[in-house]
């Protein structure tokens, strides 16, 4: 990954400005708080700091935004992550009873590393990654937001870019974030496919007949295979890629013939793959090979636990230096993490002087602190290539805000109609 712009060794001057003037506070809070609808929710979340050379803090916690940014900026964490809500104060954990501090709640989230893709992307390997096999992670976005907004209902998906090498999902439906760890299992093995470690051949085992949403995550495939596998990856150029396509479960009839004529395969797949979906004994070998290289790879452990920890959206990784962005689904065929701005690139776009920055200035004096602080960071990172990526994360808010706004009316109803009752009684005693 190209980061020419960036030097790690600058990061320890760079994360000050950045905590001070352009992370997202005010939407952070907003985020994680969720409308105040549950009491104690942001103050009994779990915060977890990397600091420098590798310092790891747990169980941190806060009462308000500004207690959260006045630690981050005093500590100045190499990178956050976000863990559950709890019973109690984390920060506390050390202080309560044996066995009550418990996690309670927490989003479902989904981790997709390019790296457990390492068997079949031969353009890349461990941590890289280029255009050409970014296209997997498109592939993934795509099954995985279409199974969770209609196979389970959920609403409120952040898609973010983990700033080097995969993506992560937050789902943050109420419904999702109250999910026990055997819901999570399911849903997580539900949407699992590609199954077994490096010793297994024949990672995709598909039973006749196919599963509608196995059929839907097909259809997304298809649709990148021929260009992303046969063309970019060119996974049948030479004998050696050919002959790891033949391991898998081929039927006899066509494994001696590709053997033999290997180096014409290109001309052949489209034949292979139409020919009336060529199925024996219940397998459907086309379609699994095309799953096995292309279809999401999970972290399942991720997914499963409540009280597991994952990286905050607007972290900065420290190797890369880019930011850890939401993406925005309308775009995403057209979305370059390559593009996705760097640290250094936005403190330096932040200082780059404005025409109109005086007469702000002078308007920024007659307010109070707490307000010019919240005024002058909504304006420092509209300055930036980090704007657009805070757009997508307000827009991912207001939706999330219509429905915390539905909550509190309900609740409100509830609590006027429950209020007209004891009413009621008191009249009829008093009569």
């Amino acid at each position: 990954m190209p980061t020419s712009d960036y030097d790690p060794a600058c990061l320890p001057d760079l994360l000050p400005l950045y905590y001070r003037r352009l992370f997202p506070f005010s939407q952070y809070y907003r985020w994680l708080s969720y409308g105040g609808v549950s009491k104690n929710y942001f103050q009994n979340r779990e915060f977890s700091f990397t600091l420098k050379d590798d310092i790891y803090v747990r169980y941190q916690s806060f009462t308000t935004q500004n207690e959260l940014e006045k630690e981050m900026q005093k500590m100045v964490p190499y990178k956050v992550d976000i863990g559950a809500v709890y019973s109690h104060r984390p920060s506390q954990h050390n202080a309560v009873k044996s066995g009550t501090f418990q996690a309670l709640e927490k989003e479902l989230v989904f981790d997709i590393d390019m790296t457990d893709y390492d068997d079949v992307r031969r353009c890349c390997s461990a941590a890289d990654i280029c255009s050409k096999c970014w296209t997997l992670m498109i592939i993934a976005i795509r099954i995985l937001d279409r199974a969770l907004r209609e196979d389970f209902g959920f609403h409120h998906l952040l898609w973010v870019y983990s700033g080097r090498r995969g993506v992560h999902c937050w789902v943050c439906d109420d419904a999702a974030r109250k999910l026990s760890v055997a819901a999570r299992s399911a849903v997580a093995e539900y949407l699992s496919l590609v199954k077994g470690g490096e010793e297994t051949l024949r990672k995709v085992v598909l039973s006749d007949p196919i599963h509608p949403f196995i059929n839907h995550s097909l259809s997304v495939v298809e649709r990148y295979f021929q260009q992303y596998a046969i063309v970019e990856q060119d996974i049948l150029c030479s004998k050696e890629s050919v002959d790891k396509v033949l391991s898998l479960p081929i039927p006899v009839k066509f494994h001696n013939s590709l053997c033999q004529f290997w180096y014409h395969i290109k001309k052949y797949w489209k034949y292979l793959s139409c020919s009336h979906n060529i199925k024996k004994g219940g397998q459907y070998f086309d379609k699994e090979i095309m799953l096995q290289y292309c279809y999401p790879r999970l972290d399942v452990n991720v997914s499963k636990g409540v009280n597991h920890l994952l990286k905050s959206p607007f972290s900065v990784h420290p190797k890369t230096g880019r930011i850890s962005v939401p993406i925005d689904l309308k775009e995403l065929n057209t979305f370059d993490p390559f593009e996705v701005p760097t640290i250094s690139l936005i403190c330096e776009e932040l200082e780059r002087p404005r025409a109109d920055e005086a007469e702000e200035d002078d308007v920024k004096d007659k307010e109070n602190e707490q307000e010019a602080g919240e005024r002058r960071r909504i304006r420092d990172y509209k300055r930036t290539s980090l704007a657009k990526y805070v757009k997508v994360f307000d827009r991912f808010l207001e939706a999330m805000a219509r429905s915390w706004k539905g909550e509190m009316l309900k609740k409100s109803g509830e609590l006027e109609t429950s209020f007209s009752v004891f009413l009621t009684f008191m009249s009829f005693t008093y009569t």
